[in-house]
């Protein structure tokens, strides 16, 4: 078999292996791994502080914010997963996201 035949197999081993072994590659997946947590860990905090409050007062523009943390957050930290490498862990956010929407709707009183 010839060197082009191989084609792409070759590169992706290649690419693969360099990026294994990359120093700076534990360093970078810490910090991709950080910043999704803190992501996620803001979207729980803020949308049960504010869904407590504008449930227990009256209807303000609480419920309208909430809806928008709801679906914004979980889709920025698809966006940083994504943009870091990370395709699995973006599209279960990505799919978060959309899970939230009909939540979001009902939240805000549009349901």
């Amino acid at each position: 078999m010839a060197v082009e035949d191989q084609g792409a197999p070759g590169f992706a081993a290649r690419l693969a292996l360099a990026r294994a072994e990359d120093p700076r590659e534990a360093a970078r997946r810490t910090d991709v791994a950080l910043r999704v947590v803190a992501v996620t860990l803001a979207w729980l905090v803020l949308l049960a502080l504010l869904l407590g409050w504008g449930l227990t007062g009256p209807a303000g523009a609480e419920r309208q914010v909430a809806a928008l943390v709801a679906v914004v957050l979980p889709f920025v930290a698809a966006v940083i997963a994504t943009k870091n490498g990370y395709v699995w862990l973006g599209g279960a956010y990505v799919v978060l996201t959309l899970v939230m929407v009909l939540p979001a709707l009902g939240i805000a009183g549009l349901g």
